[in-house]
């Protein structure tokens, strides 16, 4: 019996001893995940205000025409930024009903046997590469828009949308279903016991109940769609023009600085200037997040 009481109490600072070694090791990959955001933030920005000293702050943000290699070179904004707004938008309103629709499904109607055979192969897709990805939109998508729009762009914004929605989809699937399976059953069969049917069961009490995980899905679905580069580039049609067409090419903010910074003189004022669009688009994610942090928190204080 003392033998026992000694070796527990031996155990115990090992015990403390590698908990103290765990909580050094996660407080280190925590301030190191801060330090990199930290140190791409610092380096983004000191690159893109220096396009500044020779480009009007805002002429570029407020400027049309984007023509770094002419003989006066033009460096606007807003043909990138309107085009990274369509392709998104776009592809989130074709995505978020489906997405919500199928992680419904998935959570409430679906047997056990199909959940475990669709979610996996649901959340597959989002392993494909986005040059994948690209290659169907440029090949087969592109060619049935063409022909169900008839529209002499074969290239398009939304080309570049319905690809996106292939992307995003699963993320925001695959975060929705947790957050409705989530609801506790209480919550369930007490609507039920009050003598609503399965439907109003999932539209009145289990949606709402998880619609602050539903939101997070979203908002990490755009932060996906606006920052994707390889398929948006082949299947866009990469004009930069100021349209809110979706059947008229268009180019994204991602899809100039992949074009572009791999043939542009280093240190010049086009190098900076997509260092500069860059810092736009880190900006323009940063504050979609942390609205979504804000809207989340709001929703929860409520109690809901």
């Amino acid at each position: 019996m003392t033998g026992s009481k000694r070796s527990s109490s031996s155990t115990r600072p090992r015990t403390r001893f590698g908990e103290r070694i765990l909580e050094r090791i996660f407080l280190a990959a925590a301030f190191a995940s801060v330090l990199i955001v930290v140190l791409i933030f610092a380096f983004l920005f000191s690159n893109g205000l220096q396009a500044f000293r020779d480009i009007d702050i805002v002429g570029f943000l407020a400027g049309t025409i984007w023509q770094p290699v002419s003989e006066e070179p033009k460096y606007g904004l807003v043909p990138m930024l309107t085009g990274s707004i369509l392709v998104t938008g776009v592809s989130i309103v074709l995505s978020v009903p489906i997405s919500i629709l199928c992680a419904t499904y998935l959570s409430q109607v679906a047997s056990p046997s199909v959940r475990e055979i669709a979610k996996p192969i649901i959340e597959m897709l989002a392993a494909v590469p986005s040059v994948v990805y690209g290659f169907v939109a440029l090949v087969i998508i592109a060619d049935m828009i063409q022909s169900a729009f008839h529209n002499p762009i074969r290239l398009n914004a939304l080309n570049a949308s319905v690809v996106l929605t292939l992307m995003v989809a699963p993320t925001i699937v695959s975060i929705s279903e947790d957050a409705i399976s989530s609801v506790p059953q209480e919550y369930k069969e007490a609507a039920l016991a009050l003598g609503a049917s399965k439907w109003e069961m999932i539209r009145d009490v289990v949606l709402p109940s998880s619609l602050s995980g539903i939101f997070v899905a979203v908002m990490l679905g755009i932060g996906r769609a606006i920052g994707e580069t390889m398929a948006v580039l082949m299947a866009a049609g990469n004009a930069a023009v100021v349209t809110f067409n979706p059947l008229a090419s268009v180019e994204t903010m991602t899809a100039v600085i992949a074009i572009e910074m791999g043939e542009v003189t280093f240190n010049s004022t086009h190098f900076y200037a997509l260092f500069a669009v860059g810092v736009v688009l880190f900006v323009f994610t940063l504050v979609i997040n942390l609205v979504a942090q804000v809207i989340v928190r709001r929703y929860k204080a409520l109690g809901r």
